[in-house]
């Protein structure tokens, strides 16, 4: 297949990256690439569904990525995921016989491994420079669902449902797939009962999820819904403010560098240094611009506040306020003179999975969470338009219109965007500039 070809299927069919950002996937293949990664290396404690669909549908998934690396001439293909995945890699092996391009890479069980930046450099050992992707040393890494997802376009079925993970104070939980544009609270009832007297609700993983509600929209970025109690140290963390965070660090903290001796980035030879940057903004330090700037090339990974800090400080957010700024202001991460080079104290330094769970307070939450077919209840879906980096999709229906399950409701942009289809048949109650509302027929 042509690499055109491939990516009109990508963006017609609106697949995007289902485990981040929402990148559109297709912007994704360029022939530089000669190294394709399948991730599935499931970065955040408690997240469990890239494994089980690998594990659910591996044929299909060793397909696509076969046609993606064909379309590419990728030289090298990956399908790399953590060692500890056991059933997961006894169901996928006998496929390696039938696609012997396609290589079982088995990863140390750390955190942040499904980071695309940590990724690349422990599968093929090279380093993507401060601020740039990986395609920017040959290699492009897909995430499993979206590689499931274009196995679907390739037989006709447009992204319109998201796997969600439902864990923590449920009674049972689960792995749902489950039309886009439905609510957190109408997926919940999936895995049983709340069991938490006063819940509260993180969207995403422990590490990188934000504060939620049941009035969220399931996206096609959606991964996971996190239920905690409204006092579990994640909440309190999400809910501190930014100028009592500074108050603090100005008050405590003693420069130990834990922040830095365990970041992620830094450990490849990133320029960003969390405890040199503590040091200057905690104490207004005007006349050193570097830790500011360097602030750019964080990851947001959050192992710095959330399991390095002995004070309990935020390095993390204060970073990605001060990342924020930075680009509000119009400043991009510059590139390095030098190629950096991975610190040899790296293999020393790098953060167990199981120690990451328990300092996180979530070992009595790391249970199974089984894909079930289950439907949640809903009378209607809200479709934003704005579900992936770039231009939001454009709404070719309107009020009124009757529309059928997978049909294009919002075409792509021009520019980078993709398409949106609808998840249910039904009749067009509202169009929007963020939202298309459809109630179920």
């Amino acid at each position: 297949m042509k690499i055109e070809e491939l990516q009109g299927i990508l963006r017609n069919n609106g697949i995007v990256g289902a485990g981040g950002a929402g990148f559109p996937t297709y912007a994704k293949l360029n022939q530089k690439a000669d190294t394709v990664i399948l991730n599935c290396a499931e970065c955040e404690p408690l997240l469990k569904l890239h494994r089980q669909v690998l594990e659910s549908h591996p044929q299909e998934i060793f397909e696509a990525l076969d046609l993606i690396s064909k379309t590419v001439n990728a030289e090298k293909v990956y399908i790399a995921l953590k060692q500890s995945y056991v059933k997961t890699i006894e169901a996928i092996m006998p496929y390696t016989e039938f696609f012997p391009n396609i290589e079982i890479k088995k990863l140390r069980d750390i955190y942040p491994a499904g980071d695309e930046v940590i990724l690349t450099y422990e599968v093929t050992g090279r380093i993507v420079p401060p601020g740039e992707i990986p395609l920017s040393v040959g290699v492009t890494v897909f995430n499993v669902e979206t590689v499931f997802n274009l196995s679907n376009a390739l037989n006709g079925t447009p992204v319109t449902h998201k796997y969600v993970t439902i864990a923590g104070e449920v009674e049972n939980p689960v792995t749902v797939c489950v039309p886009l544009g439905v609510t957190v609270g109408e997926i919940l009832p999936l895995a049983g009962k709340i069991t938490a007297s006063d819940p509260a609700f993180i969207i995403g993983g422990p590490m990188m999820g934000n504060l939620g509600t049941p009035a969220n929209i399931i996206t096609k970025t959606t991964n996971a819904v996190l239920v905690l109690p409204s006092d579990h140290s994640i909440i309190k963390k999400r809910q501190a403010k930014t100028f009592i965070d500074m108050k603090r660090a100005m008050a405590a903290c003693c420069q130990c560098s834990y922040c830095t001796s365990l970041c992620s980035r830094n450990l490849l030879g990133h320029p960003i240094n969390p405890s040199e940057f503590m040091r200057v903004a905690s104490n207004g330090i005007t006349n050193d611009a570097a830790p500011y700037i360097n602030a750019m090339y964080c990851s947001g990974c959050g192992l710095c506040e959330l399991y390095s800090c002995v004070q309990n400080l935020s390095p993390r957010t204060l970073l990605a306020t001060c990342k924020a700024e930075l680009r509000k202001a119009g400043l991009k991460p510059q590139r390095l003179s030098e190629p950096p080079q991975a610190r040899p104290e790296r293999p020393y330094r790098l953060v167990p999975m199981s120690r990451l769970t328990s300092r996180l307070g979530l070992t009595d939450y790391s249970k199974p969470a089984p894909i079930v077919s289950a439907e949640p209840d809903f009378k209607k879906v809200t479709m934003l338009l704005s579900q992936h980096i770039g231009a939001p999709s454009v709404p070719s229906v309107k009020k009124g219109d009757a529309v059928v399950e997978n049909q294009i409701i919002a075409a792509a942009a021009d520019g980078l965007s993709v398409a949106l289809h609808s998840p249910v048949n039904g009749k067009v109650t509202a169009v929007g500039k963020i939202a298309i509302i459809i109630e179920k027929c």
